[in-house]
């Protein structure tokens, strides 16, 4: 089992929360500074932090996995690092690369069902993308294919990954390796989700394309002015 599921950090919950749900995402978890939210593909965590703190505005690449010792012991087979890490919350897997860039895979909950499935309410058109720039983009792209994404698409600058379980990770060339920022992809005409925002008093606009969201985070300059919501190609 793996999943995308970045982790938003913000001061500004209640305007991300509008955007969230105006997008077509479900909220599965609501606890008090963290909340989590279903895709019809991926799931994204919402984390609350004060105005000024150092994440405010940004978004940290991660995944969710079925099984942490499994996902451990199949991922170091690949010839990839991993390893259990033990926090007071959770037991969790972190993954090294080479260029630096660390990340965690977080233990899944089933659906009512007994499946991996997210939500039925959610918007099935809508895939989150968690991102990791890195100056290794090959490299980077190893990395994910070692805990099991499936290859999508790739070129010099980036490679782009399924995972069996939703969502889409994505390795975005840069001079530094970090966490990239958040964006989703639409499966459908992007006209329905500009209503749908405007509808909740949200300013977005489209544009060749993609539908530009304002970033609730960017007010206080710790984020991109927009939210991307880039359409699948046909």
């Amino acid at each position: 089992m793996l999943r995308a599921r970045p982790i938003h950090y913000t001061s500004r919950p209640k305007d991300w929360t509008t955007i969230l749900e105006a997008l077509g995402l479900v909220k599965t978890v609501d606890d008090d500074e963290w909340q989590e939210f279903d895709a019809g593909s991926g799931r994204l965590a919402l984390g609350h932090v004060e105005h000024g703190h150092p994440l405010d505005g940004s978004t940290l690449f991660s995944v969710e996995v079925g099984d942490v010792d499994e996902f451990v012991r199949r991922t170091e087979e690949t010839g990839t690092q991993a390893e259990v890490h033990e926090t007071p919350e959770a037991t969790t897997a972190r993954i090294s690369a080479d260029d630096g860039f660390e990340f965690f895979a977080f233990p899944a909950t089933r659906a009512a069902d007994g499946s991996w499935a997210t939500s039925p309410d959610a918007d099935p058109a809508l895939a989150v993308v968690a991102s990791w720039v890195s100056p290794l983009v090959e490299m980077s792209a190893n990395v994910l294919r070692g805990i099991g994404a499936k290859p999508r698409s790739a070129d010099d600058e980036s490679a782009t990954f399924n995972t069996k379980n939703g969502g889409i990770l994505q390795v975005i060339h840069g001079a530094d390796a970090g966490n990239g920022v958040l964006a989703f992809k639409y499966d459908a005409g992007l006209d329905p989700l500009l209503a749908q925002l405007t509808q909740a008093g949200v300013e977005a606009r489209i544009s060749e394309g993609i539908l530009y969201v304002a970033n609730p985070d960017a007010a206080g300059g710790a984020a991109p002015a927009s939210i991307v919501v880039e359409r699948v190609p046909a």
